[in-house]
């Protein structure tokens, strides 16, 4: 088999960034070629410009979701960026009970990778809306990968990683499994509805505007420009008032959009 010429990675590169907006930088040719060498192996090819063939032209859908679950990245743990967690609780949800009448809180966790950050988030509103019945706190987590949905979906997780939350919660929203791990109870896991979804779609499908949009530690990994874009969609899908929140690792270009400011990595939409 032969090595990733400078050729061929630019195709590949290309690819990625106009179907998934991640953009690789030139030194990455070593990282695309340690993720897919196995699959040409696998799949008798001689060389990356077949795999790129063979990677445009299957109709199955099959070999373009090994392509982004082997070339993106889906770095996550419980309670990163706790700070987040605690605006969440003491801003955020208060000025959505105040303001949605109907008691339908619409959260979306818009890079929910492999489950950590949306069961939390759940958590969060269970805790708070506990003594206040009535409420739908069903929130929606999408991210492009089926692999980590698939384990956000069985909600499976080590006591280590689990050790980042409180005791209390683990006791209430997580049951043992072995004696390595837990499993997220299935009262939690029914008031998460995991789905695929692509954040370069043009057209989001959402016919009620979100109150909250989480999306951290993604848009680092798109241009200036394509991140613009998806911050545009995020504003068009979201009610007056209503909290982004991204990394904070990363930033809004306050000239190109019309959220503003809250507090570090936290926007609002104007009122």
């Amino acid at each position: 088999m032969t090595e990733l010429t400078n050729k061929e990675f630019i195709q590949i590169r290309d690819y990625l960034k106009n179907t998934y907006g991640i953009s690789l930088n030139d030194d990455k040719k070593g990282l695309v070629t340690s993720r897919l060498r196995t699959r040409l192996q696998d799949k008798g090819l001689s060389n990356y410009t077949d795999y790129f063939k063979f990677l445009t032209q299957d109709k199955t859908g099959m070999e373009a979701q090994f392509f982004i679950n082997a070339l993106s990245t889906n770095h996550t743990f419980f309670m990163r960026e706790a700070d987040h967690f605690d605006y969440l609780k003491d801003a955020a949800l208060p000025w959505v009970e105040a303001l949605a009448k109907d008691r339908d809180i619409r959260i979306w966790c818009a890079a929910s990778s492999s489950g950590e950050e949306p069961y939390t988030l759940q958590i969060i509103m269970q805790e708070y809306f506990q003594m206040k019945p009535g409420w739908n706190t069903q929130l929606l987590a999408t991210d492009i990968s089926e692999k980590v949905l698939n384990k956000a979906v069985h909600g499976l997780y080590s006591n280590e990683s689990l050790s980042a939350l409180p005791a209390a919660w683990r006791v209430k929203y997580f049951k043992k499994y072995n004696d390595e791990s837990m499993i997220a109870t299935d009262e939690l896991k029914r008031l998460i509805a995991f789905r695929k979804f692509n954040l370069m779609d043009e057209h989001f499908p959402f016919k009620r505007p979100f109150h909250i949009v989480f999306c951290r530690n993604v848009m680092i990994y798109f241009d200036p420009r394509t991140r613009d874009d998806l911050v545009k969609r995020f504003y068009d899908h979201m009610v007056p008032g209503g909290f982004l929140f991204i990394g904070h690792a990363e930033s809004l270009n306050q000239t190109n959009t019309q959220f503003k400011y809250d507090r570090p990595a936290v926007y609002r939409k104007p009122s």
